[in-house]
């Protein structure tokens, strides 16, 4: 009997846009081998606290009515707090929905 290949399903594009300082990320995946080849079981893995930026908001709104645009953009890599984001499942894709405070870095 011949085994058969199964295609895995592209992930379906989101289309999501956050409102005022808010930004949507998609988390990066957690790396399942250490630097010296040792294999880490689910248990020692924690949530990765770096993602990619999927699409922001207009700003966050002033005392004076204007808006003061983000620092980041779609596409940059970014470092953020652990506790921060709110974790949101659209189908099959899991975002994560954070204020721009939540950022702590830009990775180049």
């Amino acid at each position: 009997m011949a085994a058969t290949a199964t295609k895995k399903a592209a992930p379906a594009k989101v289309n999501l846009q956050p409102l005022g300082d808010r930004v949507v990320a998609r988390r990066e995946e957690i790396e399942t081998t250490t630097s010296g080849g040792l294999f880490l079981p689910d248990s020692a893995k924690g949530k990765p606290t770096r993602g990619v930026v999927i699409s922001v908001g207009e700003g966050k709104l002033n005392k004076n009515g204007t808006r003061t645009p983000l620092q980041v953009k779609p596409g940059d890599r970014i470092l953020f707090t652990s506790y921060g984001p709110d974790e949101i499942k659209i189908g099959d894709t899991e975002l994560l929905l954070m204020r721009e405070d939540d950022i702590l870095a830009v990775i180049d």
